[in-house]
């Protein structure tokens, strides 16, 4: 299934809100692990996605620097244009834009904003990702980002609608290796290899360019694979050892092994795009440098 090989790259996202102090020193770390994205979700409780990666730049050099997704629903998209180009111009253009449809509901309750239909929340984010390249496009637009075209867009997901948009628009399609049912369910190698197959076969002549990323739920580093896998089994029964040993959200075994399905969902799914919770920040960490440069 495999579109061609990419570099891989490893991105990590911190959700925990912190001290300043601790922030700086989580995102220097990342970077020291060698870390290739920090990225920031938008959800309440969280950090504020913008100027906690402003605070990044600051305080590191190479690592890119991610929305890991906005909820779209949440933004007027004009008003969107103006920080995501003023992030961009404070990063130094090391700003790559995530973005989501937005799918919880008590969040948007919460916040006193109605909760859309599913294809009315698609349809903004369709509507956003057009005023955003209309922004970057005009030579009068305020502030200018720093990467002509805009910051690179990752949009993510798992539905035909979404997937679909992606294929036009993303530079980076990632899927979250959940099941339509539950978001804590994880997808079956089966359900996975559709979902890719179904963005592929969208993405048409686009596909060689695109990029896939997959949103990695466990890893644990360990001699002991059957063991590590027994684990995992009991914290999600839905899965048996031998399909969690399949998928790509779960990553167990020593750091060569680790490397070698990293290798292999590369060659399988096209993945060469790998995310991480902060709590994972340091045992994906020997992975990377067995890989970096692959």
């Amino acid at each position: 299934m495999a579109t061609g090989r990419k570099p891989f790259r490893f991105g990590v996202d911190f959700i925990t809100p912190v001290p300043r102090r601790a922030w700086v020193d989580n995102c220097r770390k990342a970077e020291e692990l060698g870390y290739d994205v920090i990225g920031v979700g938008d959800h309440l409780g969280m950090p504020a996605p913008f100027p906690a990666l402003v605070l990044a730049a600051e305080h590191t050099e190479r690592v890119r620097l991610k929305t890991f997704v906005l909820n779209t629903g949440f933004y007027n998209p004009v008003l969107l244009a103006r920080e995501v180009t003023t992030t961009d111009q404070l990063t130094g253009g090391r700003l790559e834009l995530g973005l989501g449809a937005g799918y919880v509901k008590a969040e948007f309750d919460a916040a006193g904003i109605p909760f859309p239909a599913a294809r009315q929340r698609l349809d903004h984010l369709e509507s956003t990702i057009k005023q955003l390249k209309k922004s970057y496009a005009d030579p009068d637009h305020r502030p200018r980002p720093v990467q002509p075209s805009g910051p690179p867009l990752l949009l993510g997901g798992r539905g035909n609608g979404l997937l679909t948009l992606a294929a036009e628009h993303a530079d980076t399609i990632a899927f979250i290796g959940a099941t339509a049912s539950h978001k804590m369910l994880l997808a079956d190698a089966a359900e996975l290899a559709d979902r890719v197959g179904f963005a592929k076969a969208a993405l048409g002549p686009r596909a060689a360019q695109v990029e896939l990323n997959v949103f990695v739920h466990c890893v644990d580093v360990t001699g002991d694979r059957r063991a590590g896998l027994e684990a995992v089994h009991r914290r999600m029964p839905e899965r048996t050892p031998e399909q969690l040993a399949e998928l790509p959200t779960v990553l167990v075994g020593t750091a060569p092994q680790l490397a070698e399905q990293l290798e292999t969902h590369r060659e399988r799914y096209g993945f060469s795009y790998f995310t991480v919770l902060e709590h994972n920040l340091e045992a994906l960490a020997p992975v990377i440098g067995l890989l970096h440069g692959k």
